[in-house]
């Protein structure tokens, strides 16, 4: 494998499109990669739908094309309409119930995976609460399914997003104090390249001050592309990481999807090696 130094590396599906799982895992692979992060959507509406038989085939088809499962990511894509910090105790109830199937989903897929809880429509405050009222439900919903999460072997990651996408959580001193508040070993936070840049100190200081909460990291361009085609000092967090032993997956989430999956997969792992020490 074309490892980035000590690190594992992971990328996520959605950018493979319509290619088969078994096409994407076969082409990951081939190109260097260790594993492989998937948005549920590209499974199926909801993890309700997946039958038991499904999920073993989907684990199955990733270890017999010699990757490891990562986690899930784009947690609340679909179905649409799900809320998890509404006033609304229906809704989010049924938000909840939704992210309770996910980490089922996420534990049968493969050992140890992460659940990144981005979903900024689905956190926002949508103009019927203030910001620290959505703040609470956040971690009282977190807190109803942490116990679940620990027994399936899943660790939720509170993701902090900037203000440009959601008005709830957008630094990562923000995401520490949620998971401080949940205060379970199954609820932590991570650290995504792109969404940083509501952040007032250097990313490899932050990646310094809150290294003990940070179990995934995933890495684009500021503007969502890939990797190498920016300017993002990538070496600089590598470094911080390298520092502090991290063992959590370096995994690619591009949001541009040009000019392909292969090329976008190709190029970043090799942009990300050239600049680690």
């Amino acid at each position: 494998m074309s490892h980035i130094g000590p690190f594992r590396q992971a990328m996520c599906n959605e950018a493979f499109g319509a290619t088969t799982l078994a096409e994407t895992c076969r082409a990951l692979r081939r190109i260097g990669y260790d594993g492989i992060e998937i948005a549920p959507f590209t499974l199926a509406e909801s993890p309700s739908l997946i039958t038991a038989a499904q999920r073993r085939d989907y684990r199955d088809m990733i270890r017999s094309e010699g990757l490891e499962f990562a986690g899930l990511h784009w947690l609340m894509v679909s179905p649409k309409g799900l809320h998890v910090t509404t006033p609304d105790d229906g809704l989010r109830a049924r938000g909840w119930r939704h992210i309770d199937e996910l980490i089922d989903l996420c534990a049968d897929l493969g050992d140890n995976g992460v659940m990144v809880f981005g979903s900024p429509k689905q956190r926002e405050t949508a103009g019927v609460q203030t910001p620290a009222e959505a703040v609470r439900r956040f971690t009282e919903g977190l807190v109803s399914v942490a116990a679940h999460a620990e027994k399936r072997g899943v660790t939720i990651l509170v993701e902090a997003l900037p203000h440009d996408q959601c008005d709830v959580i957008n630094r990562l001193d923000e995401a520490v104090a949620v998971v401080d508040q949940v205060n379970s070993p199954a609820v932590r936070s991570m650290f995504d390249t792109h969404n940083a840049v509501d952040e007032t100190e250097p990313h490899d200081a932050l990646i310094a001050r809150w290294f003990p909460y940070i179990r995934h990291v995933h890495v684009n361009e500021i503007d969502g592309r890939h990797p190498g085609t920016g300017n993002y000092d990538f070496g600089a967090i590598l470094r911080a990481l390298h520092q502090r032993q991290y063992a959590g997956w370096v995994s690619l989430e591009a949001f541009d999807f040009k000019p392909d999956a292969e090329t976008i997969a190709r190029e970043s792992l090799a942009h990300l090696q050239a600049v680690m020490p």
